[in-house]
Order: structure tokens, then sequence, then C-alpha cells
């Protein structure tokens, strides 16, 4: 066999790989609309998926069926697209540049971080008059950013191992936890209420408003990440070395991808309430099915990220029809044994 030959057939069976690749991308994308449409016609007043897509289209059979949709089903299918697609990349991002499969926003404390803030507005009452809903959000945001440049400061200190971030994270989760503890420990009875609610996580608490907000941060920071691939292809699949003499700068690229995923998550779970599982479970998916590319595995994260959330909140408002089960919760009852499934079939060896 030539070298033109063997060339050729590499060649083949690569554009044969990335068509594959395509089509799937573009399945996925047909199942979150799908499964959108679905979301949006189930609740306590069934609607048609006929009428679902005439009222998405401007034509609504009546003006009480336009009202459920663009004012109560809508922004929450909406906010569960983001929020899927930009907690699973920002997973998939922190796992790919700091080599551990085991990362995600929820493990390295940006969740714990916002949960502290969300406790101290609720407990302390950090709030204004009128101003309560606002200043929880605010504070969770706050305080999910803060934990992140924590975790980016203490980890410069000893340099920008992944190692190091990873313990400084877990670190700073126990005594976010810690301090969140204490604070539902002097709390009332209705403060503890509420601050079960927020830890919950929910797609119906977001507005309208809040949801274009964090549309707006994933729209903008998602591609970002995605542009990004090439150089975490370098850094997770190569290694450090192999990646500085191909031109990346590891130190660099994980301050990068760590303040930019930060800013997702924080965006996303200040206005929803922790989400877990997220960020850690999609990428394992999108992993096994296409491979450790980051060009494809990314996208594929996101996609299957949003229909992890999709699937979870319709489950979690059908199920005990009428209660509706927060997502949060689902997401981990789901979520859960899907990863001890992973982790049997992987049997340790996690990174491909």
């Amino acid at each position: 066999m030539t070298t033109e030959s063997a060339s050729g057939q590499l060649r083949s069976r690569y554009d044969l790989l990335h068509g594959r690749r395509v089509l799937f991308i573009l399945a996925l994308v047909l199942g979150c609309l799908v499964l959108s449409v679905v979301s949006i016609g189930v609740g306590s007043v069934g609607i048609g998926y006929g009428d679902v897509i005439r009222t998405l289209f401007g034509d609504a059979p009546d003006v009480f069926v336009n009202s459920i949709i663009w004012n109560y089903r809508f922004p929450r299918v909406l906010m569960a697209l983001v929020a899927g697609v930009g907690l699973a990349v920002a997973g998939a991002s922190m796992q790919g540049v700091l080599r551990n499969p085991l990362v995600d926003p929820f493990t390295l404390g940006i969740a714990s971080g916002a949960s502290l803030g969300a406790s101290m507005a609720i407990v302390l009452h950090f709030t204004l008059p009128g101003l309560e809903d606002y200043m929880i959000i605010g504070n969770a945001f706050v305080f999910s950013l803060m934990s992140s440049f924590l975790i980016l400061g203490l980890g410069r200190m000893r340099g920008v191992s992944p190692e190091t971030f990873i313990l400084v994270g877990i670190a700073l989760t126990f005594v976010f936890s810690a301090l969140t503890g204490v604070l539902q420990y002097i709390a009332s009875d209705a403060q503890i209420a509420e601050l079960v609610s927020w830890s919950f996580g929910s797609l119906s608490r977001p507005t309208t408003y809040q949801t274009i907000i964090s549309l707006v941060v994933v729209g903008v920071c998602v591609p970002l990440l995605l542009s990004w691939s090439w150089r975490l292809n370098a850094v997770s699949l190569s290694g450090d070395e192999v990646a500085q003499s191909l031109g990346v700068n590891p130190g660099r690229l994980r301050v990068q991808v760590m303040v930019v995923s930060s800013i997702i998550t924080a965006s996303i779970i200040a206005f929803t309430g922790v989400l877990g599982f997220v960020g850690l479970v999609a990428p394992h998916i999108a992993r096994l099915l296409v491979g450790g590319d980051h060009r494809y595995m990314m996208a594929v994260s996101g996609l299957l990220g949003a229909v992890l959330l999709l699937v979870s909140d319709i489950v979690g408002r059908t199920v005990i029809a009428p209660t509706i089960i927060p997502v949060g919760i689902m997401l981990s009852l789901m979520g859960g044994p899907f990863f001890l499934y992973i982790l049997m079939r992987k049997r340790g060896e996690f990174w491909k």
C-alpha cells in the first residue's frame, strides 16, 4: 500500500467519522426542539402539541393558551435550554483543562458559594425593603464568583497545576457548606423553608427578564469556550509539556476557562438555585458517544445537558401531578444512579 493510498483511507475514515458526529449533533438539536414542544404542552392545563406550535408561530387558538405559553411555560423551557447548555459546556471545559473527569462547577465549590450567598441574604437580612428577591439573587451571584476567584487566587499561590485547583475547590466546598449549615442552624422555620426551597433548584423561579440575562451571558461565553477547543485538546489529551511544545500556555488557559465557566455558572444558579449533576454527567455521556475531541464533545455535552434538564423537568411535573417536583431533585434522582453506572462500567478507567 502506497503512502498516498494510506493517507486517502485515513482521510476517508476521518470524513466519515466527522459526518456521523455532525449528524448526531443535528439529531440532538432536533431532540431538544421536540422535547421543548412536549414540555410546553405538559402541565396542570394540558395543551395540544399542534396548539403549542401554532402559538409559537403567532397563531394562538385563544388568549388563554397564548398567556399560559408565553408567560409561564416558554420562559421555563428557555431557561432549561440555557441552563443545560451552559452548565454542561462549563463542566466539560473544566474537566478538560484540569484533566479530571470528576470536576464540575458543583464539585469545585462554585455552587456552594452561591448557596452561602443566598443563605446570608435570607438569614442575616442582607436585603433592602421590596428588593428581597433581587438581593438573594445578587448575593448568590457575587458569592459564586467570589468562590471562583478564591480558587484561582489560592491555586496560583501554589502554582496552576490541575491538582491545586481541585484541592482548593474541595476545601472551599467544605468551608462554604459548614458556614451555610451554621446559618441554617440559627435560622427561623420560615427562613429554613426558604433556604430549602432555594437549594432544590427550580426552573419556575426565574422571570423572563432573568432568563434573558442568563441567555445573553451563555450566548457570549459558550462560543468563547468552544473557540478554545483545540487548546483544550492539547492540554487534556497530551498533558502540559506537549501542550507547551504546541504553543499552548496551560496555566493561562486554566485561568481563562475557570473564569469564563464560573461566570456562566453564576449567571444560571443565581436565578435557578443549585442544579447539580448537569456539568458532571453530560460530559461523561458525550465522551462515551463521540470521544474526547473537544471540538465535538463540548457541543454534544451542551445539547445533552439541555436534554437532561428538559427530561428531568417533564418527569418532575408529571410523575405525581399536580404536585411539581423541583428539577434539582429530579436531576439528582436521575443523575446519581446513572453516574454510579458509569463508575461501575468504566472500572476506574475514566479518562480516555
